[in-house]
């Protein structure tokens, strides 16, 4: 496992895009709108990331609104190359919406080389994992919203005796824009599948967000804002019984992202 996997990052990255679901049904009440929101994950070099959810709140006008969660504990890697799974179906008032909490109970887990570990969340019990977001909402719209954790960058090991983990989140909330999406996603295969790289995908004004590949090669960014990204690949090195194989980085650049588009790459040979 690469100790770069586990950077230490001590704040929220919320690059955050406003939507209307047309997937949501209509609303007749003037005076609410609906919301969704769904979990899902960049995937991290760990077998699983299991993190109790208890509920969703929401901030609008300075009033907090508890919605109707879904609880329970989720393991992250179920939700990625996306893949989600729904957190929330509710109606908030109209208003300023500036940040969103999601409330973690105590029974968050993560799993490596087959042994489970407690994950400590040293603040995020009491008053939650904070989104900051600060967008209107209009009553008689319907919203959807994407929770995306980055495993990778959010579970950090400490100690050297006794393994410990802690979790400090790296989270994005994204969906697209009423006037039309502005946001796309870029997939893609690389191979061999044991290379399991690190990937970075870097965009405009040096916006940066990482995933790594499932076992079968696959991966996947979402919520990209339209424009240039340039992607890096940093791969792990394989070892056999008596031979390693390192493989050498690789970089693409100036692809292009549409708004409402994923665009998908050929395969990526590691030689």
């Amino acid at each position: 496992m690469k100790a770069y996997k586990f950077l230490i990052s001590l704040f929220f990255v919320i690059p955050f895009l406003f939507s209307a679901c047309n997937e949501l049904d209509d609303i007749n009440n003037n005076d609410v709108a609906k919301i969704q929101f769904r979990l899902t994950d960049a995937p991290g070099n760990f077998q699983e990331v299991n993190i109790d959810i208890q509920s969703v709140e929401v901030i609008i006008d300075d009033s907090i609104i508890n919605l109707e969660t879904n609880q329970g504990i989720y393991n992250l890697l179920e939700f990625v190359n996306g893949k989600d799974t729904l957190l929330v179906t509710d109606e908030i008032p109209s208003g300023m919406l500036s940040q969103i909490r999601l409330i973690l109970g105590e029974n968050n887990s993560v799993m490596v080389d087959s042994v489970v570990y407690d994950i400590k969340t040293p603040s995020a019990q009491e008053s939650g994992l904070k989104l900051n977001v600060h967008q209107d909402i209009t009553p008689g719209t319907s919203y959807a919203y994407t929770i995306d954790f980055d495993a990778a960058k959010s579970i950090i090991k400490t100690g050297k005796g006794n393994s410990k983990y802690i979790l400090k989140p790296v989270i994005k909330v994204f969906s697209e824009a009423i006037s039309g999406p502005t946001t796309g996603s870029i997939a893609g295969v690389v191979q061999p599948s044991q290379a399991d790289p690190l990937i970075l995908a870097i965009g405009p004004e040096d916006d940066t967000t990482t995933t790594m590949s499932d076992a079968a090669g696959q991966f996947l960014f979402q919520g990209l804002t339209a424009g240039y990204w340039d992607l890096e690949f940093h791969p792990d090195t394989v070892f056999g019984d008596t031979t390693f194989t390192v493989f050498a980085d690789t970089t693409l650049m100036d692809i292009e992202v549409f708004g409402g588009q994923t665009t998908v790459l050929d395969t990526l040979w590691f030689h």
